[in-house]
């Protein structure tokens, strides 16, 4: 569980990290300081969250290395730092210590993360990011397709946890592709399956919104989702908090927890 700081929870309840690197996104669209991605952090965990996402790409494209040093010093809850798996990303994560670290395939020209690590393709290469950050403290995860040879793979490298990568399920529902999102959920819901079958804590996230939450946030054996465009989309026209509180109530709702 993410959460030394965080406050305890019935078992039933899911976990729910918000990733701030769009409010950063903003920022740095006309330079300055403002929106501060610390800010908004803060005002996740006043809305529910249980933790913290910023992906600190090469590119420097949203969250900056300053953003950080900032986050890791001064937010109380656990802090998720996505990377790609290179040298200078793992001598950052070594320097910061976040609580978790999650591995994602990282290609400049990408808008956003087209997919899953293959990391039954990288085995080598990771290996040692894995060993080199579970041993300075911080929990490791893989950012994967919902697939049993990923899961293998993931689960052989010794990484407590993996994300599942849920997009392609989360577009078909909103483009009504009814037969494909039906297909797309039943890999989700095999792989988070087998991944608890593996000793895996497994996770979900990219794509995820108030009408795409409920069938994912109900698997019963998974532990958290990662979502941030959509709330810091959201939270435009309604605010940071009420966009939060909302997925809160939705994740709730699907689990039967009483808000």
């Amino acid at each position: 569980m993410p959460a030394s700081k965080a406050t305890s929870h019935t078992s039933n309840r899911l976990r729910l990290g918000v990733n701030i690197d769009h409010v950063a996104t903003i920022r740095n669209a006309r330079g300055g300081s403002l929106p501060d991605p610390l800010r908004a952090a803060q005002m996740a965990a006043a809305a529910g969250a249980d933790g913290i996402t910023a992906h600190l790409r090469e590119d420097r494209r949203h969250i900056s290395d300053e953003d950080i040093v900032r986050l890791s010093a001064e937010i109380d809850l656990p802090l998720n730092l996505e990377m790609a798996a290179t040298s200078e990303m793992l001598e950052i994560a070594l320097r910061h210590k976040p609580h978790a670290v999650c591995l994602v395939p990282e290609k400049r020209e990408e808008r956003t993360t087209e997919g899953g690590l293959d990391v039954a393709g990288g085995h080598n290469h990771l290996a040692p990011y894995v060993r080199s950050l579970s041993q300075n403290g911080s929990r490791v995860s893989l950012f994967i397709e919902a697939s049993s040879e990923q899961l293998l793979a993931s689960a052989s490298l010794g990484a407590p946890v993996v994300e599942l990568h849920v997009g392609a399920y989360c577009d078909a529902l909103a483009d009504g592709r009814a037969k494909d999102a039906a297909f797309e959920f039943e890999r989700i819901e095999k792989a988070v399956n087998q991944g608890a079958e593996l000793g895996l804590e497994v996770h979900a996230g990219h794509g995820i919104t108030y009408d795409t939450v409920s069938a994912v946030a109900a698997l019963p054996t998974l532990t958290e989702l990662n979502i941030g465009h959509f709330l810091i989309g959201e939270a435009i026209f309604v605010g940071l908090e009420a966009a939060i509180f909302r997925m809160r109530h939705l994740m709730d709702a699907a689990r039967g927890v009483a808000g």
